[in-house]
């Protein structure tokens, strides 16, 4: 396997590949790592399709990959994933396209928010990084299934050691809300979910849950001081990797090309042939135990029956919709 780690960026991960004729949609992507996921995938030909909730934010993100790159095959796609409704209606308009989409990487996301519910009635951080591309992913698995070795990129984050998902009571309606807690339910969730994939779907496509590390975003505008103090501390006490990281949380900051690195890789390594459902960081496979800052995990990730119940779960929540099912 191809020797990258906590530094590598995505030109790096891309350099020598052509993607010309292959489509990659982004989530996310106004912004941040979805930004430059974007920007370096059509930097080397692919066609890529930016959705993003703002569409002045998401057109001004596409003018600024032109800038660079003028011959960048860029679309947009307007969804707000905290509102079922626009998804169901995203979804079946870019199915009466009949195009096929070769590689979906589910980047948005919130972090850290204070208490709120979606349209729908979950609370917002659950609702928008777990049920949101829940239920984006299942309506666009046609257009997926018909893409050229398809697969799925799920971000994930270190977030997920906070928390692991709560079945009982996803959207805080008994327990006292934490923020960090709830964030890491949602990144629990997001890694699920992608087990999950990897067990209905996995002879027809690919699937990995990523985390970036740490990188300075629109993500964080939620964050306190008393936020960051706590989800320090937090990280101290799971540190593995050194007596420094302990000390200190182990919270290396990365540059956006850095940060975007893993998910890029894993939209296009051949390196992960016989590790689908992974857990990767740092463009590397997981380390169970290992240092979460960097592509450590907790086991309970990979807990087959809770991936299982959570897919339930979630048909529940978003009412039992018409989802493709691949005989198991």
């Amino acid at each position: 396997m191809t020797n990258y780690g906590a530094t590598t960026t995505t030109d790096e991960i891309l350099q020598g590949q052509i993607l010309t004729g292959r489509h990659f949609m982004v989530t996310g992507a106004s912004s941040g790592l979805g930004e430059e996921t974007s920007r370096a995938l059509s930097s080397v030909g692919a066609t890529v399709t930016m959705v993003s909730r703002n569409k002045e934010k998401l057109e001004a993100a596409r003018e600024r990959i032109k800038e660079t790159i003028p011959s960048a095959d860029l679309h947009i796609g307007i969804v707000d994933l905290s509102d079922l409704a626009s998804i169901r209606a995203y979804a079946s308009d870019f199915l009466a396209t009949q195009k096929q989409i070769d590689v979906l990487i589910n980047n948005a996301g919130i972090m850290a928010c204070p208490f709120s519910k979606t349209k729908d009635g979950f609370e917002m951080q659950f609702g928008t990084n777990h049920v949101g591309h829940f239920l984006l992913t299942n309506l666009l698995m046609p257009a997926i299934l018909d893409g050229d070795k398809p697969r799925i990129i799920n971000l994930s984050s270190a977030g997920h050691t906070h928390s692991d998902v709560d079945l009982e009571d996803p959207n805080f309606d008994t327990s006292e809300y934490n923020a960090w807690e709830s964030y890491g339910r949602s990144k629990s969730a997001n890694i699920h979910f992608t087990q999950e994939l990897v067990r209905r779907y996995g002879n027809k496509l690919q699937s990995f849950a990523v985390h970036p590390g740490v990188i300075l975003t629109e993500l964080g505008r939620h964050l306190t001081p008393e936020l960051m103090h706590e989800m320090t501390e937090r990280v101290k006490a799971r540190s593995t990797s050194s007596e420094k990281a302990k000390e200190t949380g182990g919270l290396p900051f990365k540059s956006m090309e850095a940060g975007a690195a893993t998910q890029v890789w894993a939209a296009v390594t051949h390196d992960l042939h016989d590790q689908n459902g992974a857990y990767l960081g740092d463009c590397q496979i997981g380390i169970e135990g290992g240092n979460p800052s960097e592509n450590g995990y907790l086991p309970y990730i990979y807990d087959k029956e809770t991936a299982r119940n959570l897919w339930t779960l979630s048909e529940e929540l978003v009412q039992q919709l018409s989802l493709i099912h691949i005989s198991e």
